[in-house]
């Protein structure tokens, strides 16, 4: 056994598998996942999406109000959160 606790033939055959296309490898032996599984389920706070820079015009009044929300610095990432959390509600509206 290796440090890891694999065995020579062990590693082989992960390696193996790992060259495979995903459709080639059989899963019909695992059960699907019910969906109240997935309630409660969040993204983990590792994960990073891909910001994209955009200009936007707002409203004067509706900017003060998220930089006094925030204390000035910060509020786009705060736009932001409402904006997700606005498309998150549509998304589960269309389900």
């Amino acid at each position: 056994m290796s440090r890891k606790g694999l065995s020579q033939d062990q590693r082989n055959q992960l390696a193996k598998l790992a060259e495979l296309p995903d459709r080639e490898i059989d899963t019909s032996d695992i059960p699907e996942a019910p969906a109240e599984n997935w309630i409660h389920a969040r993204r983990g706070h590792l994960y990073r999406p891909l910001k994209q820079p955009v200009t936007i015009r707002l409203d004067a009044d509706v900017l003060s109000w998220f930089k006094e929300q925030v204390g000035g610095g910060g509020y786009q990432t705060e736009i932001n959160r409402v904006l997700r959390h606005h498309v998150i509600e549509q998304e589960k509206r269309r389900s």
